[in-house]
């Protein structure tokens, strides 16, 4: 990893490795692209051909995967790629040279801390149900802002089967408490206390309104746990729960492809820098 200092904030970035990936795999003077991969194509295990030898296959993911400590923008393709490493097809091999393209235009975005942040936790939690064709598993992502700053994020394939849309964002939300605890545990011990509740944004009614009802219903039994692990941190302050539009979750990049227009605008909500492209440049030291 690569450490920029501004007299803005800190850019923590690994452009050598991008670079270096790019050129072991022939690719450092491809055509940059502005997003992932195809976004309307859904990817499963009968894709196209499989491959006789996945051994590129598999290294080029290990070694995105190495990236994703700096680049949340691939997190997802790099999750959804990585489920085929026993039965890789020409069309995961693709959509992985996609990836490729797509860092050779922004080789050097990374996490930017600013130093104008405030000490004030904000998530952005969101789920897709049903994402894989092959198993009819979700993926949830989630992720957290210190002021402007990023400072925690993931993107996942949920273990179990879930049966509605509510009940995958109701189980994204027991995720994102636990971490939330976690990371006001981690803030107090170093002596940074929050002033005030964690403010968690989900753009789902349904499981909002589970977090705020205290009477368990038949349709919300086999999630019960769940609801008492968001319920107990809502109820004791640590969490606020709030409701937001669709368009303004800036986690949708985390659980789905998107289209290049969104997810760039997701993207740059997120207060990543790409080193190169930025004012601060000039001023890094």
């Amino acid at each position: 990893m690569e450490v920029a200092r501004s007299d803005s904030g800190i850019h923590i970035y690994q452009q050598k490795y991008a670079m270096d990936l790019l050129n072991d795999f022939g690719y450092l003077d491809c055509k940059p692209l502005s997003t992932l991969f195809d976004y309307s194509q859904k990817l499963s295990k009968e894709s196209s051909t499989i491959l006789m030898d996945n051994t590129t296959y598999r290294h080029l993911i290990s070694r995105l995967l190495y990236l994703t400590n700096t680049r949340p923008d691939i997190s997802y393709v790099v999750g959804c790629l990585s489920q085929f490493l026993d039965c890789a097809t020409t069309s995961h091999l693709q959509a992985a040279f996609c990836v490729l393209r797509y860092l050779k235009g922004r080789p050097a975005t990374g996490l930017f801390f600013s130093f104008a942040s405030n000490i004030h936790l904000t998530k952005f939690v969101d789920a897709d149900w049903d994402t894989y064709a092959d198993t009819r598993h979700s993926v949830f992502g989630y992720c957290f802002m210190l002021g402007n700053s990023l400072v925690s994020w993931k993107s996942k394939k949920q273990t179990t089967v879930a049966k509605s849309s509510a009940e995958v964002e109701y189980r994204s939300l027991a995720v994102a408490t636990c971490e939330a605890s976690w990371l006001f545990f981690l803030m107090d011990f170093i002596g940074l206390s929050l002033q005030k509740a964690i403010t968690l944004f989900c753009d789902n009614e349904s499981a909002i309104h589970i977090a705020n009802n205290l009477i368990f219903h038949e349709r919300t039994k086999y999630i019960e746990v769940d609801c008492y692990i968001v319920r107990k941190k809502h109820l004791s302050g640590l969490i606020h729960l709030m409701l937001v539009r669709f368009k303004y979750q800036l986690v949708d990049f985390l659980t789905k492809a998107l289209p290049p227009g969104s997810f760039l605008t997701n993207v740059s909500k997120l207060g990543l820098l790409n080193l190169y492209n930025s004012s601060l440049r000039e001023s890094v030291t």
